[in-house]
């Protein structure tokens, strides 16, 4: 009998050239290292060079970004199923039905083909983001605000939901948190991609899938945990008492400890400099603060590193962004690493099927149903 591995840990399931997480914390799309990547380069042209496998030339980028921005606007199909919805929906959960509702609405949907993929992830790219601003605002009984083609995608999306154009460096610590969450090799809802597109379903049936995965709090729903775990502490003074008491209570401490990084999460960095940036432009550094002191008492009392979630969390926050949008600001960005998956799977796949171990019961002898009382 094979070995098990509950959760798949430590079982290599497949080849990839998209990404790499390394134990030792550093995390390359494509070879470039996140940290150069978020720190010098668009969102535009990170996603850009996940799907296509390269960085673009000038030209490249202008055409792939000029598509994302006609792109953006939903069928109005969309925008009547979304309204239809109830007012507390989940956002989530509507973004799921927004995604299943897109691809009724695109005439390339069940073509695999590598080059129709690719226009649907950027299709699908733009509009994601579109979709998490209206359902939003249509839950709040607001109307939808229309695209602003004059802004890049970051900006864009907080115009959206605001109804207002941000400021520009807002817009760009956004577009940071972005590039940190766009890719991340085989986690759960990447993985399930990979396992939808293996039977040979379509693009967006395996972004569907993913989104449900992402929705949960143990993958991506862990930053509106994180969230309550700093709110709950709520000032800077009370961080060191609440984490011990925390510990001695055995509660677990949400945004702490990860399956693939053991010393350290390389995204954090970076979201914590721009975390405290953000901080000091606003001229309230509590949340940032908060965050320093949890992860210092982690490291001395747990050994336990913080994930990026935890950094990203109060970024949103500080920005005004309900709690209840940090997943699917997560997924319209993940959504570049999962199509890129899935389109890395479909061009070259192999169904996944694994075995199990059976562990139930056996020889047990059937009583037909008048026998049984």
């Amino acid at each position: 009998m094979s070995e098990v591995r509950p959760g798949l840990e430590g079982v290599v399931a497949g080849e990839t050239a998209i990404c790499s997480v390394r134990p030792e914390g550093e995390l390359i799309y494509r070879g470039y290292n996140v940290h150069d990547l978020a720190e010098q380069a668009g969102f535009e042209e990170v996603a850009y060079l996940v799907l296509f496998g390269k960085l673009p030339t000038g030209a490249e980028i202008k055409a792939f970004d000029d598509g994302l921005r006609s792109n953006r606007t939903l069928p109005p199909g969309v925008i009547e199923s979304l309204d239809r919805l109830p007012s507390d929906a989940v956002p989530m959960d509507a973004l799921r039905t927004a995604v299943s509702t897109l691809a009724l609405y695109d005439p390339e949907a069940g073509d695999n083909s590598h080059d129709a993929n690719l226009r649907k992830a950027a299709r699908l790219l733009a509009r994601m983001a579109t979709a998490v601003a209206a359902q939003h605002r249509l839950s709040q009984g607001l109307e939808v605000v229309a695209p602003d083609p004059e802004l890049n995608h970051a900006a864009n999306f907080l115009h959206m939901l605001r109804g207002r154009r941000p400021d520009e460096f807002e817009a760009r610590v956004l577009e940071v948190t972005l590039v940190l969450y766009l890719e991340h090799e085989f986690n759960a809802s990447t993985f399930t991609a990979r396992v939808i597109a293996s039977t040979l379903s379509d693009l967006y049936g395996a972004v569907v899938g993913a989104i449900a995965a992402l929705k949960g709090p143990l993958h991506g729903g862990a930053n509106e945990k994180a969230m309550d775990v700093i709110l709950e502490i709520g000032e800077p003074a009370r961080a060191e008492a609440w984490v011990e008491e925390s510990l001695r209570q055995k509660r677990r401490v949400m945004g702490f400890g990860h399956r693939i990084y053991k010393t350290a999460d390389s995204r954090v960095e970076v979201a914590r400099k721009w975390g405290g940036l953000l901080g000091k432009q606003l001229d309230d550094t509590r949340l940032s603060d908060i965050c320093t002191t949890v992860e210092e008492v982690m490291r001395r009392e747990k050994n336990l590193c913080p994930n990026v979630d935890f950094y990203t969390a109060p970024i949103y926050h500080m920005m005004k962004i309900p709690v209840s949008l940090n997943t699917p600001i997560f997924a319209m960005s993940r959504v570049v690493g999962w199509s890129a998956h899935v389109i890395e799977q479909i061009d070259n796949n192999r169904l996944f099927r694994p075995n199990s171990r059976y562990v139930g019961a056996t020889g047990l002898e059937f009583e037909p149903l008048d026998r049984r009382g």
